[in-house]
C-alpha cells in the first residue's frame, strides 16, 4: 500500500543534465537520442514503473526534451485550447533554481508539447508556453506557431499504438537562460497518457507541482 506523503517528496533531487555539443535533430525520428540523456525513473522511488522513456538535454542553444510512448490502445486526444486534458508533456524550468519560492516568478515556465492538435489539420505536434497559476510575475508566452527562428521547434511521428515527441526550446524562450552564471536550474515534467495516466518527475497533482516551483527537481547545467 502506498504512503499518504510519496517518497518523492521527502527528497530534494538534483541531477546533471547532459550536454550536447552537437544538438539531436528535431524530426520525430527519435535517432539522435542515447541513455545518457534519459532522465532519472523517480517514480520507482514510490514503487511506480516508467511507462514511457524521457530524455533531456541542453546546449547554448536552450534544451531538448524527447519522449516515446508506445502500446496505446486509445486513439490520441489533443488540443492546444486545454493542452492539460489528453495526451501531453508537459515541462517546467526555473533558470534561478530558486527553490526557497513557493511561488512562480518570471523565471518560472511551463511549456507543453503535444503529438498532434497543430497546424490546418490538427495532426501536426505543437508546442506553447503557459502561465503557471498564482506566479507572483510571469514570464513572457511563445508558441511553436509563430514559424520564426527563435520559437520552439517540435516535431513527432504517430503510429497506430503510440507516438514518438521532441522538441527545442530555444534559448531566447527561456526566461533568463544563462549556462554560465546559473548553471542550476529547476526542472520538471509531467507526461499524460490516456491509456496509463501519469508518469512525472517529483510529485503530482495533489502537491500543486503546477503551482509550486519547490516541488521541481534541480538539474546541473554541466559541460
Amino acid at each position: 500500500m502506498k504512503g499518504v506523503i510519496p517518497n518523492r517528496f521527502l527528497f530534494d533531487f538534483e541531477f546533471p543534465l547532459a550536454h550536447r555539443k552537437k544538438a539531436p535533430l528535431i524530426d520525430g525520428s527519435l535517432t539522435g537520442w542515447t541513455d545518457a540523456e534519459l532522465l532519472p525513473p523517480l517514480c520507482e522511488l514510490d514503487d511506480e514503473t516508467p511507462f514511457a522513456p524521457v530524455w533531456a538535454c541542453w546546449n547554448d542553444s536552450g534544451l531538448f526534451i524527447a519522449c516515446a510512448v508506445t502500446n496505446k490502445k486509445l486513439p490520441l486526444r489533443c488540443d492546444p485550447k486545454v493542452f492539460w486534458k489528453g495526451d501531453n508533456l508537459r515541462v517546467c524550468c526555473d533558470m534561478r533554481d530558486a527553490r526557497q519560492n513557493r511561488r512562480a516568478t518570471r523565471f518560472c515556465q511551463q511549456f507543453y508539447i503535444l503529438p498532434t492538435g497543430g497546424g490546418p489539420e490538427g495532426v501536426d505536434a505543437v508546442a506553447g508556453c503557459a502561465k503557471i497559476h498564482r506566479a507572483r510575475d510571469d514570464a513572457a508566452l511563445f508558441s511553436s506557431e509563430c514559424g520564426t527562428p527563435d520559437r520552439i521547434k517540435v516535431a513527432s511521428t504517430v503510429s497506430p499504438d503510440g507516438y514518438a515527441l521532441e522538441a527545442h526550446i530555444p534559448a531566447a524562450c527561456l526566461s533568463g537562460f544563462d549556462p554560465a552564471e546559473h548553471g542550476r536550474i529547476g526542472f520538471y515534467y509531467m507526461l499524460e497518457d490516456r491509456d496509463r495516466g501519469q508518469q512525472f518527475l517529483t510529485v503530482g497533482d495533489d502537491l500543486n507541482w503546477h503551482v509550486d516551483p519547490s516541488t521541481w527537481s534541480t538539474a546541473i547545467l554541466a559541460r
